[in-house]
């Protein structure tokens, strides 16, 4: 059965909406929100970037039953896998079963604060297998000594991990990391109904769930939606690797220049107030094998949104 999630945006609101959304999209039905795990936001015009991890523990508190995934953390270079490692495993603990960790190679947006340099895409692969590897053994509970390439730890030792392993599903935009996941993760996180990712995926015998966010606008119409996307969100437009290479919220809003209310129009972003579209884009990454799908609602209008899904959406999906 897929099922159907909800994204908390850290970059474009602030701790209390966002656990106050979780509480909102539980009550509204949704299976599982994402939250995404951001340094700076995407544009200085989304305004936001809180520490996810906080954010967790009142997300825990105010909700019930609703799945929780963190999509995705890069656990490499700005924060340590062992100080990451700590933090999931106190949120699994606080959440149980409800919660995922997505993983992923990272972007040097976040990545670069620490002043380390940003490594090309073999090495940050190669950082990401240590850093897994060193996080799944701290939530053993063992004591726990490493001595890789990347990372150097000494006598370490987790004293609130969950009774079970959390599941670490990996981000993968291409074929060729989607092959890595399937050795190394508990599930595949994509961004879009990507059928070549999923298909590289399986047939390198990846296993678990199939995670990917669709992104959209709802609003009265779809000329007002396409002029919120275009301030708020341009960078989903930007073509190639530049959404992992630029450093900065300066050289994104720079890069968008070249992004035209056209394009967004005619992009795979949802801006048709037509419930029909958003079914249509819904069934679009299910039949690309999906089974995790969320929609990202671009702009403020989040509680507009979530009224539209529960009147319009939801009942046509059952």
């Amino acid at each position: 059965m897929t099922r159907l999630g909800y994204t908390l945006s850290s970059e474009e609101h602030g701790p209390d909406e966002l656990i106050r959304l979780a509480r909102r999209a539980e009550e509204v039905g949704f299976d599982f929100v994402s939250i995404s795990d951001h340094f700076h936001p995407w544009v200085s015009a989304q305004g936001e970037s809180s520490f996810v991890w906080t954010t967790l523990g009142g997300i825990a508190a105010v909700t019930d039953e609703i799945d929780v995934g963190v999509g995705v953390t890069c656990p490499t270079i700005r924060i340590h896998p062992v100080n990451v490692a700590h933090a999931v495993g106190t949120v699994a603990e606080m959440l149980g079963d409800r919660f995922t960790f997505g993983v992923g190679t990272g972007e040097n947006l976040n990545e670069h604060v620490v002043g380390e340099r940003w490594p090309e895409h073999r090495v940050r692969l190669e950082m990401l297998e240590e850093s897994m590897e060193l996080m799944r053994t701290l939530w053993t509970g063992q004591n726990t000594s490493y001595r890789g390439e990347h990372y150097t730890v000494e006598n370490a030792k987790l004293f609130t991990v969950p009774d079970e392993q959390p599941e670490v599903v990996v981000s993968a935009f291409g074929t060729k990391t989607a092959r890595w996941a399937a050795g190394h993760g508990d599930g595949l996180w994509c961004s879009g109904p990507q059928d070549d990712v999923v298909e590289a995926f399986e047939d390198a015998g990846g296993e678990g769930p199939r995670w990917t966010q669709l992104h959209g606008c709802y609003a009265e119409s779809e000329d007002e939606a396409v002029d919120t996307v275009h301030e708020l969100w341009p960078n989903g437009s930007l073509p190639g690797e530049l959404a992992q290479e630029l450093p900065s919220p300066r050289h994104f809003e720079q890069a968008a220049q070249m992004v035209d209310r056209e394009e967004i129009a005619e992009s795979a972003t949802v801006t048709d107030p037509d419930p029909g579209r958003w079914i249509e884009s819904y069934e679009t990454a299910v039949d690309a094998g999906y089974d995790h799908v969320y929609f990202h609602q671009i702009g403020p209008e989040q509680g507009a949104f979530l009224e539209f899904f529960e009147d319009e959406v939801m009942p046509e999906l059952g």
